[in-house]
């Protein structure tokens, strides 16, 4: 198994984000192909003063490559196309395998 981790950066509008994430967002999302399995919060908080992000996305693939085909494919390329449409503080992601 292997997972895909999107941390978000706060965003200008914290409303916006939450509304067109959950409404538009995630519903291409769901439409990677290969995707396994997928978790998300709007509610993250660090263990420290400093609170760098905002939110999390969690997508599940059976290997790397499998997620690396599905980033490709036309549905990888239309969820990263509209993250500009809300992640206006910054995106980074992050893969690995799960243990």
């Amino acid at each position: 198994m292997h997972r895909l981790t999107v941390l978000y950066r706060p965003p200008v509008d914290p409303e916006h984000f939450r509304e067109y994430y959950v409404a538009t967002h995630l519903p291409l999302a769901a439409k990677l192909p290969g995707l396994i399995r997928s978790d998300y919060s709007l509610d993250v908080s660090a263990l420290g003063d400093d609170n760098p992000y905002f939110a999390v996305f969690h997508g599940d693939f059976d290997s790397a490559q499998a997620m690396i085909d599905a980033l490709g494919s036309p549905e990888g390329k239309a969820v990263a196309g509209d993250v500009a449409n809300y992640a206006t503080g910054g995106v980074e992601m992050i893969h690995y395998p799960l243990a």
